[in-house]
């Protein structure tokens, strides 16, 4: 083989099955893992006449996944979803270490369109 020779590879043209595997199965396994719970506090509450919608949701969710949980549990499709990311706090504990740190957390703000609602009850 020269340094600079003129033989040149061929291309091998790669062509994917699946193109958007989150139109497919955006869950990828359980709804119920992806969205935890509902997220209950005044600030979430008040959103929800403008139909904006909070839950808590697992660390590592995409917007995607929480779409389509949404979509297989409540039945409704979301406008659009945003994801927002806790960090953990830190305590005073009544331990020898004296203080310590709560648990990161993760929130989704899920945005349906007008007209749609979930209801939790």
């Amino acid at each position: 083989m020269a340094i600079f020779g003129d033989k040149k590879k061929e291309k091998k043209e790669v062509t994917s099955v699946v193109r958007h595997a989150h139109a497919v199965n955006a869950t990828h396994g359980s709804a119920h893992d992806i969205i935890r719970a509902p997220w209950f506090s005044e600030k979430a509450l008040l959103g929800t006449d403008k139909g904006v919608y909070v839950f808590a949701v697992a660390p590592r969710a995409t917007s995607a996944q929480v779409a389509g949980a949404i979509r297989e549990i409540y039945k409704v499709t979301p406008k659009s979803v945003h994801l927002a990311n806790l960090p953990g706090k830190k305590k005073a504990m009544r331990s020898r270490h004296g203080m310590g740190q709560r648990a990161a957390r993760s929130k989704a703000y899920v945005y349906l369109n007008a007209g749609d609602s979930i209801q939790f009850a």
